[in-house]
């Protein structure tokens, strides 16, 4: 099980612990801009890193398993979207609207990658197909996770002009220079990814850091009642609860094998936070604050869900199967980018 302790890392607590800086330390004045340009900086360079280490080739390899990467990408940018304008419903008396938009924007982010990947070998899945799933996922996000936000959540998220030019410059572009530099630099960035994957997670955590000290100084954290939360966590725990349900019976009625419907259950319920903090951070502005808190709380319960799934199916399944498909994933998701 020593993949899924590396999911339950101290990471965790530093995500929790910067929201509690951000609440008794917010950045306000001066400090504020410049964090703001350094967070505009940050997300740049997230995206750059993550365009040079992600691999285009590993990418073309897995199309013969068309079916598989079609389900998972409408699950996660059909099904989920459709699942999220349903809880409009719930507003005002489950959700506030701010919560609810949110809500909806946590729907439109793309899956996870390493988390789909250490799930599906650790349930003896197909590995391969879980890397050109997330991979897939992650290149349809950089468009259709914008595009969507602006067409679905645009009045409550102000998406206007400046919303779509950063998302060309500080998301779109620095991706695309990353994969056209990937032929110089991914060798040494493949080799030094622990340093990057600091770098990476650093990023993330001043992004965190910045929403909610945002939200502290415009005091919106008093709009969240408690009973708000605890309303917000049960919606959540719903919305997972369907996405695996049809995720895994859906692909059952495709005639999917079992190690593909494991791909299907892990890429087409998770969301990733690395991807989607950044892109709350350029469409949200100011209101970011609310829009990554329903993210983060999903975060936290698909990983404690999942790794409890995965560990009971690895109980279930042929351990042949459990020693290959680990080195496969070992060796394979080097190259890969982070995505939490």
């Amino acid at each position: 099980m020593h993949r899924l302790a590396r999911l339950a890392d101290p990471y965790i607590a530093l995500l929790l612990g910067t929201v509690l800086l951000a609440v008794l330390l917010p950045a306000s004045g001066g400090a504020a801009t410049a964090l703001g340009w350094g967070t505009k900086a940050a997300v740049g360079l997230i995206f750059f890193l993550y365009g040079a280490r992600l691999s285009t080739r590993e990418a073309l390899q897995g199309v013969r398993h068309w079916r598989l990467h079609l389900t998972v990408a409408a699950c996660t940018f059909a099904v989920f979207p459709l699942l999220g304008l349903a809880t409009h419903g719930l507003v005002p008396y489950v959700l506030t609207p701010e919560l609810q938009a949110g809500l909806l924007f946590l729907c439109l982010v793309p899956s996870t990658v390493q988390s789909s990947i250490a799930f599906t070998s650790v349930s003896r899945g197909n590995v391969p197909a879980a890397i050109c799933a997330g991979t897939y996922s992650s290149l349809i996000g950089m468009a259709a996770t914008p595009l969507l936000a602006a067409w679905l959540i645009g009045g409550h998220a102000a998406i206007g002009a400046d919303a779509l030019v950063g998302i060309v410059c500080q998301l779109l572009a620095p991706f695309l220079a990353g994969q056209l530099l990937r032929r110089w630099i991914g060798g040494f960035l493949t080799r030094r990814r622990r340093v990057l994957g600091a770098v990476d997670r650093g990023s993330v955590l001043l992004v965190v850091y910045t929403a909610f000290s945002q939200g502290v100084v415009e005091g919106i954290w008093g709009q969240i009642t408690p009973l708000r939360m605890t309303a917000l966590v049960g919606v959540e725990a719903a919305l997972l609860a369907l996405m695996l349900a049809l995720t895994w019976y859906g692909s059952g009625r495709l005639g999917f094998a079992r190690e593909d419907r494991v791909v299907t259950l892990f890429a087409g319920s998770n969301k990733s936070l690395a991807a989607g903090l950044p892109m709350a951070s350029v469409l949200f502005g100011a209101h970011a604050a609310l829009a990554v808190l329903p993210l983060m709380l999903f975060h936290q319960m698909q990983l404690i869900v999942c790794a409890f799934v995965s560990r009971r199916w690895a109980a279930r399944a042929p351990q042949v199967r459990a020693s290959g498909g680990a080195r496969q994933a070992d060796g394979e998701s080097a190259s890969l980018a982070y995505s939490k």
